[in-house]
């Protein structure tokens, strides 16, 4: 059996936008409704997408990391789930911080992530239009989802199969410009002797 392709996960988003439930939800098809906010926990999880077998490591941070933390966990991770909560403005608002914090720790490589909107169901107390995710989404140059872990609405499975794709995308990418840069830098070297050869 061909050996499956590995991937490194995390979620990021203030504490209470519902991060755990989000992974809960995907690896077991259930909501629970009571999560110690303070826990950090991080998931195995095997699927097989678009043919390939993926080996995915879940990265479910608490939201409440001091500094030093969170930076390790963005170091970790190759793709991001960034995630506010549709009812709270603030939760929307610290997306943007946090994508600039990982641009600083990823330079000069882009950063991979998918940004999504929690808690759909409550939309009689949506405090963030679906346009304004799909805006910021924009700018941030990445893939925006509105799901509700509770109710399961929303296509979360794809949300991480998604950001699989993506990663193992950058990595083909990455792949071949520094396959062609070590050729050439081999070219530089063999036209080099050749020079002092004839001279």
């Amino acid at each position: 059996m061909a050996k499956s392709a590995e991937v490194k996960l995390a979620i990021f988003g203030r504490a209470g936008v519902g991060k755990s439930a989000i992974v809960v939800r995907f690896l077991t098809k259930r909501f629970i409704w009571e999560y110690d906010p303070t826990l950090e926990s991080t998931y195995r999880h095997q699927a097989t997408i678009d043919d390939e077998v993926v080996s995915m490591e879940i990265l479910d941070t608490a939201g409440q990391e001091d500094t030093i933390q969170r930076e390790g966990h963005m170091r970790w991770g190759e793709g991001f789930v960034l995630v506010y909560d549709i009812t709270d403005r603030g939760s929307f608002e610290d997306v943007l911080p946090l994508k600039n914090i990982l641009d600083e720790i990823k330079k000069p490589k882009n950063v991979t992530l998918i940004l999504v909107g929690n808690k759909a169901d409550l939309d009689h107390s949506r405090q963030v239009s679906t346009e304004e995710g799909e805006k910021l989404a924009s700018e941030l140059a990445c893939a925006f989802y509105e799901c509700s872990a509770c109710t399961g609405e929303g296509n979360i499975t794809e949300v991480f199969y998604e950001l699989c794709r993506e990663v193992r995308r950058r990595r083909m990418v990455q792949g071949k410009t520094r396959r062609r840069s070590s050729t050439t830098h081999v070219k530089q070297a063999i036209n080099k002797m050749l020079t002092k050869i004839s001279s």
